[in-house]
């Protein structure tokens, strides 16, 4: 019996994928649980339409991702922080405070999880800071930290 998997199922397949089941547990436990359906002609078709919709869908989430790294590559933000006179900063820079700076002077929305920082930076100075954009695209991002007395 052929099932169209509507969620993901251990040991059989993932969504949207076209699987060869015995016919029991495809009526029994795939169909009756809601986890597959029937896959006469209609429904493959359908499923197979909606797999080629997600993958032009992730292409085009692609292409967005690897044109807002080109940006970020081309960004300098400023950050003010109190500083002492030895070029320590009071408090730290933190990936919240550069996606807030971000957002403030060039209108780009990024998640501050997206942003990779080892460590809060402490130090007046410039720093090339890696963003993450996409699954495998990185933007790098240069913070300049300015210190005021």
């Amino acid at each position: 019996m052929k099932v169209i998997l509507l969620e993901n199922v251990k040991n059989v397949g993932n969504k949207g994928d076209i699987v060869e089941v015995k016919d029991g547990y495809g009526r029994n436990f795939l169909i009756k649980m809601k986890k597959g359906i029937i896959g006469n002609r209609e429904n493959i078709k359908i499923a197979e339409q909606s797999k080629a919709d997600e993958v032009t869908r992730l292409d085009e989430e692609r292409e967005e991702a690897i044109a807002l790294a080109m940006v970020i590559d081309k960004t300098e933000i400023k950050i003010t922080e109190r500083a002492g006179e030895d070029g320590k900063l009071f408090g730290s820079v933190t990936s919240k405070d550069i996606t807030e700076a971000l957002e403030k002077a060039k209108g780009i929305k990024i998640d501050k999880r997206k942003v990779e920082l080892e460590m809060p930076i402490r130090n007046i100075g410039r720093i090339e800071v890696k963003v993450k954009t996409y699954q495998g695209v990185m933007g790098t991002l240069t913070v300049l930290v300015e210190g005021e007395a």
